[in-house]
C-alpha cells in the first residue's frame, strides 16, 4: 500500500474513537428492533450507562398516539440533553457507578413496584446496557446496601473478570439474573440491549435482569473463594444451600421473551476500521473480546506494534491495530505513607503500552472507555506517543512506579495525555487503537 496523505497521529486516533462511539449511539440503532405497540399499555424499564439515551430514542420513535411510560436508571451525569420538542414520557433517574448507592436501590424498588398489575395485553420494553449491575441494585434478603457496597468494592479491586463479578452480583440480588423479567409476568417482555461484555452474552450485560442465568449459587461461592472476598456468614450459608438461585434457561417462560442486541463492540471497531481504511491505512481488528490484566494486555499490544513498525509480523504498516473487550485491574496494596493511585482500565493499559513500546518510533496509541469515563475519574482514557517515557522522565515520573501504585491518572495528567470527552451516552466498553506509520 502506498503511503497515505500526512496524518496527524493523535487527532486521527481521536477521530477513530469518535467513530466507534458514534456507531453505538442508541438513536442510530433502535428503530429496527422496536416491537409494534401492544393492545394494552407499554411499560419501559431499563438500567445502564446508555439508559438515558436509549429512553430518548424510544420516545422519539414510539407512536405519539400510543401509551408509553416507565422508569430508567443511568449513571450520574449520563442523561443526555433533551432534544427540543421531544416529549418526556419515560422517567430517567440517576445513581452511582461502579459502587451502588441508595438512589440505585430506590430505583430498583420502584421498578419492581411498576410491574404490579400487568396483564397479557401489556408490553414491558426493557432497555439494558453496561453499568446496570451497579445502577440497578436490590440486595438479596438479609444483605444490607452497605454490605453490598463492600462486596462490590472487593470485586472491583480483585482482578475478577466481568463474567465472574456479575455471577456474584446476580446471586446477591433480588432483581438481577432474570428476576426483573420474572416479576413482569404475565406481560410480554422484550429486551433491547447494548453489549459491553466480551462475547455479547446478554446474561452478563448488567447482570442480565431480563434473561435467564446459566450460573449457579455454587459458581458464585467458588468465585468468592477464589478472590478471597468476604461476605456475611448468613449469605454464605444461603448460597451453599442454593437458597439464592436464579431463574434458569430451561424454564418455558423465556421462549416468548426475545432479546435484541442493538449495538456491539465489534460494530464499533468495524466503524473505526472503515475510517482508517478511508484514510489509506491498513486496519486490523485483533478482537472485540480481549480480557486480562490491563497492563499486560498493553504490553502485548506494544509487542505487536513494535513488530509492525519494524516491518515484521502479520501487520503491514502504515496501519491501525484495533481491539476491544474488558480488561481488569488488580489493585495493589497501598505502601504505608503513600496515597492510593487514580485511574481505570484504559489508563493502566496505556501504562503497559508505553512500557512495552519503550519509545518505539512511528507508533502512537489511544485507549478509552466508550462511555467516556475510565473508572471513577473524569477522563475517558489516555494516549501514548513515541516520546511519552522521555517526557515523563523530564517531569520526574516513571511508568513502572505509576503501575506499582495503579496511578495511570497521576502519570498521564501532568503530561497532558489524558483523553477527556465527557459522558458519551452509550457503552460498548474498551476501545484501543495503535497507529503505526
Amino acid at each position: 500500500m502506498s503511503m497515505p496523505s500526512p496524518i496527524d497521529p493523535l487527532p486521527f486516533l481521536t477521530k477513530l474513537y469518535q467513530a466507534a462511539v458514534q456507531r453505538a449511539l442508541p438513536l442510530h440503532n433502535t428503530a429496527a428492533w422496536l416491537p409494534p405497540p401492544p393492545p394494552g399499555r407499554t411499560l419501559v424499564l431499563g438500567a445502564g450507562k446508555a439508559g438515558g439515551a436509549m429512553a430518548q430514542a424510544v420516545e422519539a420513535l414510539w407512536p405519539a398516539d400510543k401509551p408509553l411510560s416507565g422508569l430508567v436508571v443511568t449513571r450520574y451525569h449520563h442523561t443526555p440533553p433533551r432534544p427540543a420538542g421531544l416529549a418526556s414520557r419515560i422517567e430517567v433517574v440517576e445513581a452511582a457507578h461502579p459502587v451502588p448507592d441508595q438512589a440505585g436501590l430506590e430505583a430498583a424498588e420502584r421498578m419492581l413496584a411498576l410491574t404490579q398489575g400487568l396483564t397479557p395485553d401489556d408490553l414491558v420494553l426493557c432497555l439494558i446496557s453496561g453499568g446496570g449491575s451497579s445502577l440497578l441494585t436490590l440486595p438479596a434478603q438479609g444483605l444490607t446496601l452497605t454490605e453490598k457496597q463492600q462486596i462490590n468494592r472487593q470485586l472491583l479491586e480483585s482482578g475478577a473478570n466481568i463474567a465472574e463479578m456479575n455471577c456474584v452480583r446476580k446471586h446477591l440480588s433480588r432483581i438481577k439474573g432474570g428476576r426483573l423479567a420474572a416479576a413482569c409476568a404475565p406481560a410480554r417482555v422484550e429486551t433491547l440491549t447494548i453489549s459491553d461484555v466480551p462475547g455479547d452474552d446478554p446474561s452478563i450485560i448488567a447482570s442480565g435482569p431480563t434473561v435467564p442465568d446459566p450460573t449457579t449459587c455454587a459458581d458464585a461461592l467458588a468465585i468468592l473463594a477464589r478472590y478471597r472476598i468476604a461476605i456475611p456468614e448468613a449469605l454464605s450459608k444461603a448460597l451453599a444451600a442454593g437458597d439464592l438461585e436464579t431463574p434458569k434457561p430451561d424454564e418455558a417462560r423465556w421462549k416468548a421473551q426475545p432479546v435484541h442486541m442493538i449495538a456491539t463492540p465489534q460494530q464499533s471497531l468495524q466503524a473505526a476500521a472503515e475510517v482508517a481504511r478511508a484514510a489509506g491505512l491498513n486496519a486490523y481488528i485483533l478482537s472485540d473480546e480481549l480480557e486480562g490484566e490491563s497492563r499486560e494486555v498493553g504490553k502485548v499490544h506494544a509487542a505487536l506494534a513494535r513488530a509492525a513498525a519494524r516491518g515484521q509480523g502479520p501487520f503491514l504498516k502504515p496501519c491501525v491495530i484495533l481491539s476491544g473487550g474488558e480488561t481488569t485491574v488488580t489493585v495493589r496494596p497501598v505502601v504505608p505513607g503513600s496515597q492510593r493511585g487514580r485511574g481505570g482500565r484504559a489508563g493502566e493499559f496505556c501504562l503497559g503500552l508505553a512500557v512495552g513500546l519503550q519509545g518505539q518510533a512511528g507508533v502512537w496509541g489511544l485507549a478509552a472507555d466508550t462511555d467516556g469515563i475510565d473508572g471513577m475519574e473524569e477522563n475517558a482514557g489516555a494516549q501514548v506517543t513515541p516520546d511519552t517515557l522521555q517526557r515523563a522522565l523530564a517531569k520526574g515520573l516513571k511508568a513502572s512506579d505509576a503501575m506499582d501504585r495503579n496511578d495511570a491518572y497521576g502519570f498521564f495528567q501532568p503530561l497532558g495525555d489524558l483523553v477527556v470527552t465527557g459522558p458519551s451516552f452509550t457503552n460498548v466498553n474498551d476501545f484501543r487503537a495503535m497507529l503505526v506509520l
